[in-house]
């Protein structure tokens, strides 16, 4: 008998070293499932409405077995509690109230419910297993490795990283490419997640980051920090663009990137399925990097507005198609490179566009103003376009304008603010006919114009405004650049959406602030009162301290 029991402890430990070891988790983890397993089996054969607990020794594989039960004046409950006599038999000294510990004799471990004990291990060492998964993986996020593509499910690719699984969903993969099971293939680890059903390892060959980290792996200046790729973007499977910066003067970053005879962006290139990509130099000068990215087409000028992000580029009338690209790739590209809107525009269409603002400013000067063509058409070929430039400039600096003096600066200054005066006077009329409170007008930074739009959105009274947040105010919402193809576009459908109610008035953040705080401001006026005695008797606190 003695030999048996001794082999099955053997057995345990050597089950226990066995499935540590293939699983790579703690040999403890695996003891704590065989301890479960054995308490789950005892208390079929003892009976579940027992506390049955189980120890197995990791190093001799004894296995002891015991029940806890409470030390009670009158038992109620006999499994779990045993009177002051039965108690003192178990455990010398025991008094009402312990909970003492009544052996049990060891299970005929060949007599246990195998399935049953089986099933609470693999589920033990499967959440183990899950955990070191996550454990393993979930700081490798941005990391590039290479698995065993196992299947492929409703487009899913599912892929054997040797110690865990991961998944490239479909719209992360590259277009056109034709996965096989069984072949191995690099992917970039997107992001780690822990699920119920264990960790989720997204991996993608679409991302732009994926690009960026095959060429840290072909071009050894980049691994280095030589070289740095500032930005990149790319239209899976078809056409990408970087743009790189070299630490070194003496190194030419696009050089290093494309290689003898092309031989590392080829590398590359064949990673990606064939696509195209276009290395740039980088430079800080965003016009200049405009330019660059907009290769192979040429560019005559180069407008941004910064406070729009936004850049308008030209080109000649030649050049269109190629600055546009193959249904917009070109230029979407390219603004995804340089993180801002890009429009373009021929030399034709620019100088339409430009003589129409220079007709509707010079309108505008002329009616608004009560002056002749000419004196209007001055004013805005030295840059003047709205009223309250010419209002609040310095007198000397529009004196300086050739066939101005003094005299006609000032005419000029008070008749601008005679007629913002009226402007604002109209929207006050109409502000009020939408009914919007005059207590909205005593806020700070708004205009009769804001009120205007505000009442238009609904917002009337204090409490409309107070109820909104900075960002519903103010925050603007840039309409992603417009697709385009080979075609021209009528300027009038361009449009931006505008996140906030007040989004086109350029607020900044800490005037939307101080707009919503002042608006709220009335819900606090019976509020200091009765928080004086709670703020004297803190202040008396502190002062003692």
């Amino acid at each position: 008998m003695a030999s048996a029991i001794s082999a099955n402890r053997a057995e345990l430990l050597a089950i226990a070293n066995a499935v540590a070891t293939e699983k790579m988790i703690d040999k403890t983890i695996v003891i704590e499932a065989m301890e479960e397993a054995i308490q789950k089996s005892a208390r079929n054969r003892y009976g579940a409405e027992n506390d049955i607990r189980a120890k197995l020794d990791p190093r001799t594989g004894d296995l002891r077995l015991w029940r806890v039960v409470e030390v009670v004046d009158v038992v109620e409950d006999y499994f779990k509690q045993v009177d002051l006599k039965q108690a003192e038999k178990l455990q010398p000294g025991a008094k009402v109230g312990d909970f003492i510990v009544d052996p049990l004799p060891p299970v005929d471990l060949g007599r246990i419910d195998a399935q049953s004990a089986k099933q609470v291990i693999f589920q033990k060492v499967r959440d183990a297993e899950r955990d070191r998964q996550y454990e393993e993986f979930k700081d490798r996020a941005g990391e590039v490795i290479t698995g065993v593509i196992k299947s492929v499910e409703f487009g899913h690719v599912i892929v054997n990283l040797g110690r865990a699984e991961g998944v490239i969903r479909r719209d992360q993969q590259i277009p056109r490419e034709v996965p096989r099971v069984g072949e191995r293939v690099r992917a970039l680890i997107l992001k780690v997640e822990r699920q119920n059903r264990g960790p989720q390892i997204f991996l993608s060959r679409a991302h732009p980051d994926f690009m960026k980290k095959l060429f840290a792996q072909e071009v050894p200046e980049i691994y280095d920090g030589i070289i740095e790729i500032k930005a990149a973007a790319r239209d899976p499977g078809s056409r990408a663009k970087i743009g790189v910066i070299s630490r070194d003067s003496s190194i030419d970053p696009v050089g290093a990137c494309v290689g003898m005879k092309g031989s590392r962006v080829q590398a590359v290139v064949q990673e990606l399925q064939g696509e195209k990509i276009d290395i740039i130099p980088w430079s800080e000068d965003t016009a200049t990097f405009v330019v660059n990215a907009l290769q192979p087409a040429t560019v005559s000028r180069v407008v941004i507005d910064e406070e729009e992000s936004r850049i308008e580029v030209v080109v000649p009338d030649d050049q269109l198609s190629l600055a546009i690209g193959r249904r917009g790739q070109n230029v979407r590209l390219a603004s995804s490179l340089t993180g801002s809107a890009i429009d373009i525009l021929t030399e034709a269409e620019a100088s339409e566009k430009r003589q129409k603002e220079f007709a509707e400013r010079s309108k505008m000067f002329e009616e608004e103003l009560d002056v002749d063509e000419t004196l209007s058409q001055l004013l805005v070929a030295e840059g003047f376009s709205e009223l309250e430039e010419v209002a609040y400039i310095d007198v000397a600096e529009l004196a300086t304008i050739e066939g101005f003096d003094e005299e006609l600066a000032e005419e000029l200054q008070s008749r601008a603010a005679e007629a913002l005066e009226r402007r604002e006077d109209g929207f006050r009329q109409e502000r009020r006919a939408l009914g919007v409170e005059d207590a909205l007008a005593e806020l700070p930074h708004l205009s009769e114009a804001m009120l205007v739009t505000l009442g238009k959105a609904g917002i009337k009274t204090l409490d409309d405004l107070a109820d909104l947040a900075t960002d519903e105010l103010i925050a603007r919402k840039r309409a992603e650049q417009r697709r385009r193809d080979n075609t021209r576009r009528d300027r009038s459908e361009r449009s931006e959406d505008k996140g906030g109610v007040l989004g086109e008035y350029g607020l900044s953040e800490e005037q939307g602030n101080e707009i919503i705080m002042a608006a709220r401001a009335h819900w606090f006026d019976d509020e200091p009162e009765a928080a004086a005695p709670a703020f004297e008797e803190a202040a008396d606190a502190e002062s003692s301290q």
